[in-house]
């Protein structure tokens, strides 16, 4: 999967793909997904019911091209068909801007395999995680609660090759199991998560214990804190942060996933 991220770098004319290896350490199963929490606070309500009246009706890009993009501002759209080792049903994104975009994908689950990402992302080109002073992000997302998948971020750290470090974190599941064993259970930003972590640390995964579909969340929190479990060193090089839907299956036909807000402040 490795030199899909390298095609997709040169490419696309951004960072563009680094979430692609993403489903290399992911597996589908059949669990139950976790209940939607509703303990976000006023600001933030405020927030995703402003982003609730947001409808993508009149796209200024379209593309079904499997590593199709196009650059926003300072953010990146990506349809990100990653996984070309497996037989790839059609998708296609939509975007008014950057945030307010949708994907429509038909796949068919492959022993659990995460097929694509479709995402939104910034590239930070490697700045070492010790000289910020803030980064947090806001997302509001709307998905069908069929077949397999979660809408997640994707952070990476020193780039996307060996040695790199992949932090997720699963905001909205839907019967998708993360890999690595359960290390602990730690709230952030007023959600409580599950944490996993691969035996080789290259993957760690945050998975909300009780789904939401809107809010905003302190990474620099996240970040600091895995820092102080000895999991990432605290200059690690930020390389990219996504968001987006990894997507294993759409239950045989046609599936939506929508984006109505999005944003991520750094300093």
């Amino acid at each position: 999967m490795r030199p899909l991220v390298a095609l997709a770098l040169l490419t696309a004319c951004s960072g563009g793909g680094g979430s692609t290896d993403a489903g290399a350490n992911d597996t589908g199963s059949s669990s139950d997904s976790g209940s939607i929490d509703s303990s976000s606070d006023a600001s933030t309500s405020d927030a995703a019911t402003e982003a609730s009246t947001k409808t993508c009706t009149s796209p200024v890009f379209t593309t079904s091209d499997p590593n199709g993009g196009q650059t926003f501002g300072k953010y990146y759209l990506h349809n990100d068909m990653w996984n070309t080792q497996q037989t790839l049903g059609p998708q296609t994104l939509y975007v008014c801007n950057f945030d307010n975009w949708y994907a429509v994908s038909n796949q068919k689950d492959q022993q659990g395999a995460v097929l694509t990402y479709p995402n939104v992302h910034e590239d930070f080109a490697d700045v070492a995680l010790n000289t910020f002073k803030a980064i947090t992000s806001s997302f509001a997302e709307s998905s069908p609660h069929v077949g397999i998948y979660e809408d997640a971020y994707d952070i990476w750290f020193n780039g996307f090759g060996q040695g790199h470090t992949e932090l997720m974190i699963w905001v909205d599941n839907e019967k998708q199991v993360p890999s690595g064993n359960k290390q602990a259970t730690q709230a952030f930003s007023g959600h409580t998560y599950d944490v996993y972590r691969t035996s080789d640390g290259s993957y760690i995964a945050l998975v909300a214990t009780a789904n939401f579909t809107s809010g905003t969340i302190d990474l620099l929190e996240v970040f600091n804190w895995v820092v102080s479990k000895g999991w990432l060193a605290s200059n690690a090089p930020l390389s990219q942060i996504d968001f987006g839907i990894e997507i294993v299956d759409t239950a045989g036909a046609p599936a939506t996933y929508t984006v109505t807000d999005f944003s991520i402040t750094s300093n």
